[in-house]
């Protein structure tokens, strides 16, 4: 099918749909309407992150590893699951 045929189908179930299936359709595409934004391109999130990672180097801040997040995650849903038996 080429995209005009489908640009046409698709104008005929919005004209056809009522308001519920319009918000239902406009929910499943709003994401693919928002600009995409590039992180890499704003200096001042890039500065940020540049500091973050400088001063986990630096051990100024603590940083955890993989393996502590992963252990320490383990934990609390271990914690959550007997909770919710008790």
């Amino acid at each position: 099918m080429t995209i005009t045929a489908i640009r046409e189908r698709l104008y005929g179930y919005i004209r056809e749909a009522d308001d519920d299936k319009i918000k239902n359709i406009y929910d499943l595409f709003e994401d693919q309407m928002a600009p995409v934004v590039d992180w890499s391109e704003d200096k001042e999130f890039v500065a940020e992150l540049n500091e973050r990672v400088r001063r986990c180097e630096e051990g100024i801040d603590k940083g955890v590893s993989m393996a502590e997040l992963k252990a320490s995650l383990a934990r609390m849903k271990d914690e959550r699951s007997n909770r919710s038996v008790e």
